[in-house]
């Protein structure tokens, strides 16, 4: 089995549990921050979709699909496009707020779409491609891979724990 099917897979379960954990909250619930430092999920959906969307764009050379497919727009957050969601303290996660599920249920479909198709076409031979030597030691494509899909993982997790939270299921 390819490196990059395995990634596929994994990062396909981490969408399958997102969506598990938002289907059954209302919106109310799922914008829900249930105390200063633990983020709603959706934030954590948006997040995830973002830091998926932002990084296989970054990894193609292409525009993001939050700039280029008007997520912007649709979703019309209080923050700069340019957003560190990141590192997001308390009150700019609490600005990630949505009037219906189906716009995170897009986006992380459109970002999934961008991953999956990326990890489809790349070749073994590129993942040992250096593409940051910022860092000791460089980092390859591979590791930045590992890298998107482990923070994809760790917040569908923790999406699970904020819903327990939240609604109590």
């Amino acid at each position: 089995m390819q490196a990059t099917h395995l990634l596929s897979k994994t990062v396909i379960r981490a969408q399958e549990r997102l969506l598990e954990t938002l289907a059954p909250m209302t919106v109310e619930a799922a914008n829900t921050m249930p105390q200063p430092l633990i983020k709603s999920v959706t934030w954590l959906v948006w997040h995830t979709a973002r830091e998926l969307d932002y990084q296989i764009a970054d990894l193609k050379g292409t525009k993001p699909l939050w700039l280029s497919a008007g997520w912007t727009q649709k979703f019309a957050l209080d923050l700069p496009d340019d957003t560190q969601d990141w590192s997001h303290s308390p009150k700019e996660a609490a600005k990630v707020v949505v009037a219906d599920k189906a716009l995170l249920v897009g986006y992380l479909a459109d970002a999934m779409q961008l991953t999956t198709d990326y990890l489809a076409e790349i070749t073994a031979d590129a993942l040992t491609d250096i593409i940051d030597e910022d860092w000791t030691p460089a980092v390859t494509r591979e590791a930045r891979l590992v890298s998107i899909v482990d923070d994809a993982i760790m917040h569908s997790g923790q999406a699970v724990y904020t819903r327990r939270i939240v609604i109590g299921k």
